[in-house]
C-alpha cells in the first residue's frame, strides 16, 4: 500500500515485545461474573455446566495454538502456559493478550447453547486478561501450585457457605459471620458433623480444578477414547484429535482433575517445561 502524508502516525505505535527466553502465562478472569452467574441461574456452590463450558473454551485455545502446553482452570478463571521458546505473534504483548482473550470469549459464547440449552444468554460475558513472564521452571510450577491451592481454599469456603445457606437455613449474612475467622479444619467439621458431608469425597473437578494437556493416542485406540476426555469428566462436546504427522500417533486435548502440586504430574510430562 502506498504511503501518504498521514503515515507518520505509525511512529506513535511503540514496540511491546515480551522478553525472549521466558515462559509466558496468560491468565483470564471472568469480568463481573458474580452478576453473570446470578443472572443465568448457575447452581451453587458449583455448576458443572459452567465449568465444562470453561474447559471447552480453554481446549479450543490449545487446539488453535500449539505453543500453549498447559492450561489450568477454576470457577471463571483459566491460566495458559506458553512455552519459553514460543514466537507466537513475534511475542508482541498486545497481540497475544487481545487475540487469545477474544478467542476464548468468542468460544465461550459460541458454545453456550451446548451447555445451557434452556438458558439463553441475557447479555454477553466478558473476560479480562494479563500476561506474566517467568524465568524458570520453578516459578512456573509454583504459579500453578498457587492457583490449585487457591481452588481448594475457595471451594472449601463456598461449599461450606452454601451448605449453611441451603441446608442450614442461614442467611448469606449469617453464613459469612459463621465462617469468619474459621480455619480449614473448622470448615471440614461443619460439613461433616452438621451436614454429613466428607469434603474429600466430593467431585475432584471442584476440589482440584481442571488441567488441560495434550496426550498422544494411537490409531488402534478405540474412537470413543481417542475423542473423549479423561478422568472424572462427565460427557460433553469434545475436541477432535489433531494430527501432527503421518505416523500413527495423534494427540487430543485431555481434561484432568488431578494434583499438579506434587512431582508426579510434572515427572510424567517433562515436555511441558522443556521450553
Amino acid at each position: 500500500m502506498a504511503g501518504s502524508k498521514f503515515a507518520y502516525v505509525r511512529k506513535f505505535e511503540l514496540p511491546d515485545t515480551l522478553l525472549p527466553g521466558t515462559f509466558m502465562v496468560l491468565r483470564l478472569d471472568g469480568h463481573s461474573f458474580h452478576r453473570f452467574s446470578e443472572m443465568h441461574g448457575f447452581s451453587k456452590p458449583n455448576d458443572v455446566r459452567a465449568l465444562a463450558l470453561m474447559d471447552h473454551a480453554a481446549g479450543n485455545l490449545l487446539e488453535q495454538h500449539p505453543d500453549i502446553v498447559l492450561a489450568f482452570g477454576q470457577s471463571d478463571e483459566f491460566s495458559f502456559l506458553i512455552r519459553k521458546s514460543a514466537s507466537l505473534y513475534n511475542r508482541r504483548h498486545a497481540k497475544i493478550l487481545s487475540t487469545l482473550t477474544s478467542q476464548f470469549t468468542a468460544s465461550y459464547i459460541f458454545h453456550w447453547a451446548s451447555y445451557f440449552p434452556n438458558e439463553p444468554l441475557k447479555y454477553p460475558p466478558s473476560f479480562d486478561g494479563r500476561i506474566i513472564l517467568y524465568p524458570g521452571t520453578r516459578e512456573v510450577r509454583d504459579y500453578f501450585s498457587w492457583r490449585q491451592t487457591d481452588t481448594h481454599i475457595n471451594n472449601l469456603y463456598n461449599t461450606t457457605f452454601w451448605a449453611l445457606v441451603q441446608q442450614g437455613g442461614e442467611s448469606t449474612t449469617q453464613a459469612h459471620a459463621t465462617l469468619k475467622g474459621t480455619l480449614s479444619k473448622h470448615k471440614h467439621d461443619i460439613l461433616f458433623f452438621r451436614f454429613k458431608v466428607n469434603y474429600n469425597t466430593l467431585d475432584a473437578r471442584f476440589r482440584k480444578g481442571s488441567t488441560l494437556v495434550r496426550e498422544e493416542v494411537s490409531e488402534d485406540t478405540p474412537e470413543e477414547e481417542r475423542e473423549g476426555v479423561t478422568q472424572e469428566t462427565p460427557p460433553r462436546p469434545v475436541h477432535s484429535p489433531v494430527s501432527h504427522s503421518k505416523s500413527k500417533a495423534r494427540s487430543r486435548i485431555a481434561v484432568l482433575h488431578c494434583d499438579i502440586i506434587k512431582d508426579v504430574f510434572w515427572d510424567a510430562r517433562p515436555e511441558i517445561l522443556s521450553g
